[in-house]
C-alpha cells in the first residue's frame, strides 16, 4: 500500500521510473531484495543478543557427529515472521483476501511458535507447549482457512472450457486440481455430497487434517543446518510460480489451470517469505550460527499448506513436499515398529539406525553438509516434476 501511495505522489510531480512498483513483478522483486537485507540484518542482531545473555537452545544429546556445535541461540524464525509480515503490508494490497488469510496464518502459526519457543529457551523446559495446544491451534487455523473459502464471495476460481464447441467460463468454488489425470479436477461439494451440508465440515477437517500434517512435517525436519528452510526456499518457490499465473488469465488459460481473480498479489507475500528464509540461511547454513525454533518452522509449514490450498494445489503437495513426507513418515513408522516389537518381543526393534531420516544418514558416519546437499537436490528434482503437471493445451 505504502507503494502505490508513493507511486501516486511521484506521477503527480511527473518523476519517471518510480511507476515500474504499481507492478506485481516489480514489487515482487523490490521486496526480495529488501527481505534478503533486513533477515541477513536481523539474525545479525538476534544472534548478538542471545550470545550476550547466553540463551542457547537446549538440544538433546543424540550422540551425534558434530553434535557438540549445536549450543547455538534458537528463535531465529522471528526474523523471517517479522520481515514477511512488514513487507507484505507495505508493499502488498491487504484490502485482498488471499493476502489476508496468508497474513492470519503467518501471525497465528508465528504467535504459536513464538510461545512453544519462549517456554523451551527461558522457561527450561525442553516440552515447549502441549501437543493438545498446538492441535487446537492448527484446528482453529484450518477452521477460519475452510470458512473463508467455502463462503468468501472473493473466494473462487474460473476456468475456459468448451460445450458443444463453443467456448464458456465456468466459475467454481471448492474445486482443486488433481495431477496426472485428464479433465484434472475435482468438486470437493460433489465428493462430499453424501454427507449432505455436512460437507462444509467435512472440507474444513480435510483442510485441517493438510495444515497440521504439513507444518508438523517442517518442524520434525528442522534437524539439519539448512536443511527445513533449504527445502522451504524450494517448495515455496513453485507455489510462487504456480500463484503468479493463476493470476493471469490469459497465462493461466494457456497452461490450462485455474484462473483465480485477484491472485497476483500473493507472489509479493511468497517473495517475501522466501527472500526471508534467503537472508536466514546466510546464518543457518553449516555450521549453523542460529536455529529458526517453531517460530519459524510451524510458519513455514503453515504458509506452505496454505498457499497450497487456495492456490488449489493442494493434491500435489504429497510430491512437492517429498522430502518432508519421507521424513514424517520415518519417523511414524520408527516409533509405530519400536512400540510393535517390544510388545511383540519384549524388546523394541527399530526399522533405521535413528529417526527422522536425517539422523539415520548421519549414524552412518555421512557428513552433515552432504546429507542436506543430497536431500536439497532431491527436493529440486521434486519440484521440478511438480511443475511439468501444469498440462499446456
Amino acid at each position: 500500500m505504502l507503494v502505490l501511495f508513493v507511486d501516486y505522489l511521484m506521477s503527480l510531480w511527473h518523476i519517471p521510473g518510480i511507476r515500474l512498483l504499481k507492478y506485481v513483478t516489480s514489487r515482487s522483486a523490490f521486496v526480495a531484495v529488501l527481505a534478503i537485507i533486513i533477515a541477513i540484518c536481523g539474525c545479525k542482531k538476534i544472534i548478538i543478543y542471545f550470545n550476550k545473555r547466553g540463551i542457547k537452545d537446549e538440544v538433546r544429546d543424540l550422540n551425534l557427529p558434530g553434535q557438540f556445535q549445536k549450543n547455538v541461540p534458537s528463535m531465529g524464525g522471528i526474523v523471517i515472521v517479522v520481515s514477511t509480515i512488514i513487507l507484505t503490508v507495505l508493499f502488498a494490497d491487504i484490502t485482498n483476501i488471499y493476502i489476508d488469510i496468508l497474513l492470519i496464518t503467518t501471525i497465528m502459526m508465528g504467535i504459536l511458535g513464538f510461545c512453544d519457543d519462549y517456554i523451551k529457551l527461558y522457561k527450561h523446559n525442553k516440552n515447549g507447549l502441549s501437543a493438545k495446544t498446538k492441535l487446537l491451534v492448527q484446528t482453529i487455523l484450518g477452521s477460519i482457512i475452510g470458512i473463508i473459502m467455502v463462503f468468501h464471495p472473493d473466494v473462487y476460481v474460473k476456468k475456459k472450457t468448451y460445450i458443444d464447441n463453443s467456448k464458456t467460463i465456468e466459475t467454481n468454488k471448492l474445486v482443486t486440481s488433481v495431477p496426472f489425470f485428464k479433465n484434472n479436477e475435482i468438486n470437493y461439494c460433489k465428493i462430499f455430497s453424501f454427507s449432505g451440508r455436512w460437507y462444509i465440515v467435512l472440507f474444513i477437517l480435510l483442510m485441517t487434517f493438510i495444515i497440521v500434517g504439513t507444518s508438523n512435517a517442517v518442524n520434525l525436519t528442522d534437524g539439519l543446518d539448512g536443511l527445513a528452510v533449504g527445502l522451504s526456499i524450494i517448495v515455496l518457490a513453485v507455489l510462487c510460480v504456480f500463484a503468479y499465473i493463476s493470476g493471469h488469465y490469459d497465462i493461466a488459460t494457456y497452461l490450462n489451470i485455474f484462473y483465480i481473480p485477484n491472485f497476483s498479489e500473493v507472489s509479493i507475500f511468497c517473495s517475501a517469505l522466501i527472500a526471508s528464509c534467503i537472508g536466514f540461511l546466510w546464518y543457518n547454513s553449516y555450521p549453523a550460527q542460529i536455529f529458526m525454533g517453531d517460530t519459524g518452522s510451524l510458519v513455514l509449514g503453515g504458509n506452505i499448506s496454505v498457499l497450497a490450498i487456495i492456490t488449489r494445489k493442494e493434491l500435489l503437495l504429497p510430491l512437492l513436499c517429498g522430502v518432508f513426507v519421507i521424513e514424517t513418515l520415518s519417523d511414524i513408522l520408527q516409533v509405530a515398529y519400536f512400540k510393535y516389537t517390544k510388545k511383540k518381543y519384549g524388546a523394541g526393534r527399530r526399522i533405521f539406525l535413528m529417526a527422522p531420516i536425517h539422523h539415520h544418514f548421519q549414524k552412518m558416519n555421512i557428513q552433515e553438509p552432504k546429507i542436506v546437499a543430497r536431500f536439497l537436490i532431491v527436493g529440486i528434482v521434486l519440484g521440478i516434476i511438480t511443475l511439468a503437471t501444469i498440462k499446456i493445451q
